[in-house]
């Protein structure tokens, strides 16, 4: 068969439209944080395009050598505002105003393009006050204790900044409940990297939900797989990049989408 034929075979491979009505839902804080690690610095607009093109083809899966094309239901995406409060440099004495940094103007400017996007539901939790600051990490924290840093020689980029979210996890279960117990797809992919999710997960699937996690190629807990119905990365730039992501809870489906 030649090449020209080859090509037009591929072209032309059969889709069907099913009837799997899927939410996905992204933890906004953890996408930025892995897109970040794996495409460097992009516009907000750049990003938002990024993440829309990255989302959306979970919507396409391959069962028994088939393209199948999901109806998407809603993106959910959560995260939390830009923190806009002065935080004190305990290195250099003085307070940083963090609303009239880059990172706030982007992070906004990022927000606002997902608003305008078709389909995209914007869910903001909030930052802890009462947990904000700078504070020395462990590895540094040894090093001081053992002798070798010396507290005259700390900077600041020998700090770390903790703000705490809150709020987040408890919209994303909020949102999956609602969506199992309303009957509202039958598709649940949810974007995230820890464990939280877990009693979410566990109701949806009793509804029936056929609940997906993508964890951007992170290493997840090995109990994890038995709450899940499968595991799956849609980009091999984040399989590549993190490469001790753990090896996939494949349903039938999920072994043809690996070429994707």
């Amino acid at each position: 068969m030649s090449k020209n034929r080859q090509s037009d075979k591929k072209t032309h491979e059969p889709k069907i439209f099913d009837n799997v009505v899927t939410a996905i839902l992204v933890d906004g804080g953890f996408y930025r944080k892995r897109a970040h690690a794996c495409f460097g610095n992009q516009t907000p607009e750049e990003r938002a395009d990024q993440l829309e093109s990255y989302v959306k083809r979970h919507l396409n899966e391959k069962i028994n050598g088939i393209e199948h094309e999901h109806t998407l239901y809603r993106i959910f995406y959560y995260d939390c505002p830009p923190i806009d409060k002065a935080i004190y440099d305990p290195i250099n004495k003085k307070n940083i105003e963090f609303s009239k940094t880059d990172t706030f103007k982007w992070t906004n400017e990022f927000f606002t393009e997902l608003k305008k996007r078709r389909k995209f539901a914007l869910r903001l939790g909030e930052l802890s006050d009462a947990e904000q600051g700078y504070y020395l990490p462990p590895l540094k924290t040894k090093e001081l204790l053992s002798g070798k840093l010396k507290v005259e020689d700390i900077q600041l980029q020998d700090l770390s900044l903790m703000m705490k979210q809150k709020g987040v996890d408890m919209r994303i279960g909020v949102d999956i409940a609602s969506l199992a117990y309303k009957k509202q797809v039958n598709q649940i992919i949810l974007i995230a990297g820890d464990s939280d999710f877990v009693p979410a997960a566990k109701l949806a699937r009793r509804e029936g939900i056929d609940f997906v996690l993508d964890p951007l190629g992170a290493k997840i807990k090995e109990n994890l797989f038995e709450h899940i119905d499968g595991l799956n990365v849609k980009d091999n730039n984040f399989k590549g990049k993190f490469k001790n992501v753990a090896k996939d809870k494949t349903s039938a489906i999920e072994k043809d989408q690996e070429n994707n």
